[in-house]
């Protein structure tokens, strides 16, 4: 199927997510930023990502700046959606809504999307009429397309699509990674979307940078195949499959912008030596035990620890440590991390709060505990 069948203003199959943005002396990096996005428009790319939470609220500013004044309103396409710290009631949103309109310098957001919904949250945005409202701007014309994000089991998926068939795609976790894994189930859900016959968004195809420092025995295989990153690899599985309307990228750097422009301009999916590839990998990184943390920061914005614990930044740590066996990752640990006046992972109140945003629903209390026994009594 032609991808751009899905949706025909979305030039290419390749999007740029905006949660992970160049920085610069712990801010954005406006001039990195607008040489990316000046490359990704110029390689024919159109769709940009981004929320009211990302970068602490700087993301949607970040936008303004480096997209939104620079090119014709008709040059690019915006995504954003509604995040549910933000709002309590029915009255929150549209207010919610005119902010993130005026902080992206727009008129109109070409996609909104409900977002990270789950079994959780989205009794709140039930309660508060969310779908309804947001449906609303539709109507008025302030969206032209209404979606959601997706973090949780594909029961509780096919439940949302069934209850609200105006959906018209839904963004996912999915890679290879997490495809067959019973956490994320990235192919059940996928498979609810064929169902219900809704074109499929890809988020962290990458993970959260995880399937780009492999093991050497992981590398390896991908480097025998004579050509290709490891980040485009995953990228191109991501986009192999025929119901994906686009796949989104985090980008923070120039160099990540070319390589994945450069896997994903005249996209290829991948052969099947390189599916094959890709499987051995998966079969490596079952058996490391690493935590599988994407990095996306929802459990330390916004005040969600208390003890203000840099949870991704540990887990990091710790996955390099199990992978690599490398004890420079202490010294990360103890001056990084914790010299910096963040909290040590025994530092943990256990409050939970961290596990109730977690799209991952990882068991962060315990993991905390198992990354203290790492880097704290040795």
């Amino acid at each position: 199927m032609d991808k751009n069948a899905f949706f025909p203003e979305i030039r290419g199959n390749f999007g740029f997510g905006c949660m992970r943005l160049p920085q610069k002396d712990g801010e954005i990096d406006y001039e990195t930023l607008c040489e990316m996005a000046d490359k990704f428009i110029a390689a024919g790319f159109n769709y940009f990502d981004t929320a009211h939470g990302y970068h602490g609220g700087k993301s949607e500013i970040a936008v303004r700046e480096c997209v939104s004044k620079r090119y014709p309103r008709e040059q690019f396409l915006l995504t954003n959606k509604l995040s549910a710290p933000y709002f309590k009631t029915h009255e929150d949103i549209r207010p919610l809504f005119e902010q993130q309109l005026e902080a992206c310098g727009v008129d109109h957001f070409d996609f909104y999307l409900m977002h990270a919904q789950n079994r959780n949250n989205y009794k709140q945005f039930k309660n508060c009429k969310a779908y309804e409202t947001a449906y609303g701007f539709k109507e008025e014309g302030l969206i032209r397309h209404f979606r959601l994000s997706f973090h949780d089991k594909p029961e509780i998926l096919d439940m949302i699509l069934t209850e609200h068939p105006e959906i018209e795609a839904v963004q996912i976790q999915f890679n290879y990674s997490d495809y067959d894994d019973p956490s994320v189930e990235s192919r059940a859900q996928y498979e609810v979307c064929e169902k219900h016959n809704k074109p499929v968004i890809i988020m962290e195809p990458v993970k959260g940078g995880s399937l780009v420092n492999l093991t050497p025995e992981a590398d390896n295989i991908f480097r025998s195949l004579n050509g290709g990153s490891n980040a485009s690899y995953a990228l191109r599985f991501a986009g192999s499959f025929k119901n994906v309307a686009m796949v989104l990228s985090g980008m923070s750097s120039v160099a990540q912008m070319e390589d994945n422009l450069s896997s994903m301009t005249d996209f290829k999916p991948l052969d099947p030596a390189e599916m094959n590839a890709v499987s051995r990998v998966c079969g490596i990184l079952r058996g490391l035990g690493i935590i599988p943390c994407t990095g996306c920061r929802y459990c330390v914005e916004d005040n969600h620890c208390p003890q203000n614990i840099v949870i991704p930044d540990l887990f990091a740590a710790y996955n390099t440590f199990e992978v690599f066996g490398n004890w420079n990752t202490r010294f990360l640990y103890k001056t990084v991390l914790t010299d910096s006046g963040n909290g040590k992972a025994s530092d943990c109140i256990k409050c939970g709060q961290c596990e109730d945003i977690c799209p991952q629903h990882l068991e962060i209390r315990d993991l905390l505990e198992k990354v203290a026994a790492t880097f704290e009594n040795r």
